[in-house]
């Protein structure tokens, strides 16, 4: 607590009262009904995050007609019901409850189809697609819908609303001058393109009551050529404060700009000045977002007085339980988000399949969403597990079998845990790798898991100690294609060279561009490499990074020199460089060093001699096949609640 002394105080909201300062963000996550209602799926999720402990719940709802089930609606009184139980549920928990109001770029009117629509027929990147304008009787039939929506939201026990305009979704784009071209009274001038939203405001108090509080996540930076800086938006926070405004939740980026907001190249709580300039210039609280994902970042947020509440989104969806474990001084334990952004890649898949159900997922946390269907029931019978590697698949085993009630040792040849973690760790940018080997080391611990250092153990002497469980987590080995040359002097593995075992010239050539050998590169530039040349045989680049992240990512290594040749089949090593065959041309590449990074491969044979040690054995994580971090956690999960 002496840690995060201004981070659990509590403050008020036009006299909500919000217990701490942490506010869990507005996130999509497919988790509704097919008919859009809120089910027990949805409750479920958002009641684990209010016991973990966070302030503020801000969840988002579709206050119009869009045809998908992507978020629930609050269009009609259907879905009252079910809020109510909602609400309930998160209040019984301690945490206040705020319904944002989502309109993205869909809307269906009349006919009883979804449209694109924008205040202006300009061209949106995201879908691709020049969207219809909105008609004046079309606006106004929004602004109604916001108002009944919010009266909803009320009816149904929740503390306050909120008014999204950010991400470049639809009240966005009326507010910026960069999708607002039109001539009447809703553009022009920024009193006029604010126009839909301060009638949006005033929708709300008229049907919900003046005394309701109503925030509005604002785009103070939209990051785009052309678009808002926060010098506009702080004239723009100033006319939403004196329109009934009760708090600002300062959010950055469209989903169409250049710069990444959730990236882990981005510095923690890079846009936390931008709330700061907001709250510089009201008198209502203010939460800074995008980029805050543990508590000594959200602390100092609030202590420099950046900012009245920090906001987190993904880190509640690795870690629901992060508020408490703050609290109680237990910050080794809480699961870090790695900023992967699979979780937001799943959901923006959605915008381009409108209509199909999307259910996003969490890199290391396999309970999200599933909280009910994978609750951890203590062991009918209690068992003598031994679980061999520890990597993230052996830890996850052996922490969900041990938190079950077994009697759990988990070996590892190494001299620490983290097993392939230790090196996906090392590339630029990765370090919250680290922070998950932490956490799952001290949540094992926690567990009662006895923890072996240095033991390399085979099969003749599990044989012997008779465990009732054997959990083979033993990785992988390095793929090594049969290229001619492949076994000259100057050829290293990726994972060689990033943990320091092996040092490179100035001209290197990566086989394999994959996410490992694109991150390799970078890190060879980062060490003053003069010239990387990254060979991929397929016709992409680090497919196996987020759809969402991986612009960004292959950007930054173009920027920093990295050469990508795709289509690049290599078919003879030698001393001087790399052949290859690209497109039916043979080419060379120049080389002093070449890198293998072409994946890993389960090795059959190393786990034949177990079969039949045990009662029970079992193969998790790159042993069984090679794959990514996801997989072996949640293989490692699903076994430790299965034995």
């Amino acid at each position: 607590m002496q840690q995060f002394k201004n981070l659990f105080t509590p403050l008020s909201i036009k006299g909500l009262e919000v217990r701490n300062r942490l506010v869990m963000l507005p996130m999509t996550t497919g988790y509704t009904e097919p008919d859009e209602t809120v089910g027990d799926r949805f409750i479920n999720f958002f009641a684990e995050r209010a016991k973990g402990g966070v302030g503020l719940i801000i969840i988002p709802f579709s206050p119009v007609r869009a045809g998908s089930p992507v978020e629930p609606g609050l269009f009609e009184d259907r879905f009252i019901p079910g809020l109510r139980r909602l609400s309930s549920r998160l209040k019984d928990e301690g945490a206040g409850t705020a319904a944002q109001l989502i309109t993205s770029y869909h809307v269906i009117f009349a006919d009883g189809n979804p449209e694109i629509v924008a205040p202006s027929p300009v061209m949106n990147q995201l879908m691709r697609v020049v969207p219809r304008a909105l008609t004046v009787d079309e606006i106004r039939q929004i602004v109604r819908e916001y108002g009944s929506a919010a009266r909803r939201a009320r009816e149904g026990g929740f503390d306050a609303v909120e008014i999204l305009v950010g991400g470049g979704y639809l009240l966005n784009r009326f507010l910026s001058p960069i999708s607002n071209k039109r001539e009447d009274e809703y553009g022009g001038d920024l009193q006029n393109r604010m126009r839909i939203i301060l009638e949006v405001i005033e929708s709300i108090k008229r049907e919900a009551g003046a005394d309701f509080p109503i925030g509005c996540r604002l785009n103070v930076q939209e990051q785009m050529p052309g678009g808002h800086t926060i010098e506009e938006s702080g004239i723009v926070a100033g006319i939403l404060e004196k329109a009934g405004i009760d708090v600002i939740n300062a959010y950055t980026g469209w989903h169409e700009s250049p710069v990444p907001t959730v990236a882990p190249s981005l510095p923690k709580g890079a846009f936390a000045h931008l709330a700061g300039r907001i709250k510089a210039g009201v008198g209502i609280p203010v939460i800074a977002a995008n980029r805050i994902n543990d508590p000594f970042t959200a602390e100092k947020i609030i202590a420099e007085g950046l900012a009245d509440f920090a906001g987190m989104g993904r880190a509640l969806l690795a870690d629901p339980d992060l508020p408490n474990k703050a609290r109680d001084g237990r910050v080794d334990e809480i699961t870090p988000c790695l900023a992967c952004s699979n979780c937001l890649s799943e959901v923006m898949a959605s915008y381009r399949k409108w209509g199909k159900p999307v259910s996003t997922f969490c890199t290391v946390n396999p309970f999200a969403g599933k909280e009910a269907e994978y609750a951890l029931v203590p062991a009918a019978r209690k068992k003598r597990v031994f679980v061999v590697g520890g990597g993230p698949g052996g830890m996850e085993a052996a922490v969900t079998a041990a938190s079950r009630g077994h009697q759990v040792t988990l070996f590892e040849k190494g001299s620490e845990l983290g097993g392939r973690l230790l090196i996906a760790a090392l590339p630029p940018f990765k370090e919250e790798i680290r922070n998950l080997i932490v956490s799952l080391a001290a949540r094992a611990r926690k567990a009662g898991v006895e923890i072996v250092l240095n033991r390399a153990v085979d099969a003749k002497w599990i044989g012997k100690q008779k465990p009732d469980v054997l959990v083979l987590a033993t990785g992988a080995d390095n793929l090594v294609p049969p290229i001619p040359g492949i076994a000259g002097p100057n050829v290293v593995l990726a994972e060689d060279v990033l943990a320091g075992r092996r040092t490179v010239g100035n001209k290197v050539a990566i086989v394999g561009g994959g996410m490992v050998g694109c991150e390799t590169a970078e890190f060879l530039i980062e060490r003053g490499v003069t010239q990387v040349t990254v060979l991929e045989m397929l016709e992409r680049l680090a497919e196996n990074v987020s759809l969402t992240y991986r612009p960004f990512f292959l950007a930054r290594l173009k920027k920093e020199g990295v050469r990508m040749q795709t289509g690049a089949t290599v078919t003879r090593i030698t001393d001087k460089g790399v052949h290859v065959s690209q497109n039916g041309d043979d080419g060379f590449v120049e080389a002093d060093t070449v890198v293998l990074a072409v994946g890993f491969k389960a090795d059959p044979g190393k786990s034949e001699p177990f079969k039949g040690k045990a009662p029970e054995v079992y193969f998790v994580g790159d042993c069984a096949k090679a794959r990514m971090i996801k997989d072996a956690i949640e293989e490692g999960f699903q076994i430790g609640r299965s034995v």
